[in-house]
């Protein structure tokens, strides 16, 4: 996968996985993995899937309508990538939180729902529920941070309330805050986020 690695100047820090928005990139998330933890290593990948020439994660039917056959090929795909580069830049494969925005936060949080060691933990702004129906593996106290809009258009509240609870059943350690920015990514939220971070990772 098209990715960027830059190493970070504290090995005791997890590596920060960065999962762009739909349209993003690989650079997209640096500056906010910058504001999270400056000295973590980053590992920012590009998704594989071009909608109308924009890179996502996984493909969709429709608004808000996940392919759920590519959504589950591409989080394997994803799921199996980490340990190759976890190899290839010498950093620990079970100590990974993603940082995801939107279509990149369903793909982080997709790997929650089908891998039980997938992520260490995970900060998630404006995310989806990926998948219903299914059951979710052992969270076992996993920390994860949803960054949700009281208003956002493309992420209703129900979704990340639903998220939340799937999570926590699951055994999962959920902080979620709102904000009243749409689906628009604010410096408040990253605030947040960095705040959670720092008390679990510092």
């Amino acid at each position: 996968m098209q990715h960027i690695f830059k190493k970070g100047t504290d090995e005791t820090k997890p590596t920060l996985l960065l999962l762009h928005g739909t349209g993003g990139n690989e650079e997209s998330l640096m500056g906010l993995a910058q504001e999270i933890d400056e000295t973590a290593n980053l590992l920012s990948v590009r998704g594989n899937i071009l909608e109308q020439g924009m890179p996502r994660f996984f493909r969709r039917l429709a608004e808000g309508v996940f392919d759920i056959e590519d959504l589950i090929f591409r989080t394997k795909e994803l799921n199996d990538f980490l340990p190759t580069a976890a190899q290839q830049y010498g950093f620990n494969r079970q100590r990974i939180v993603a940082i995801g925005y939107s279509n990149g936060a369903n793909i982080a949080a997709s790997l929650l729902f089908h891998y039980e060691d997938a992520l260490a933990g995970a900060i998630l702004h404006h995310p989806m529920v990926p998948r219903r129906g299914i059951e979710l593996p052992k969270l076992s106290a996993t920390p994860v941070f949803i960054g949700a809009g009281t208003n956002d258009p493309m992420c209703i509240p129900q979704e990340s309330e639903d998220l939340e609870t799937l999570l926590s059943s699951a055994g999962a350690t959920v902080t979620t805050k709102w904000f009243n920015f749409g689906h628009q990514l604010t410096m408040p939220e990253v605030q947040a986020a960095k705040e959670w971070y720092n008390s679990i990772y510092a």
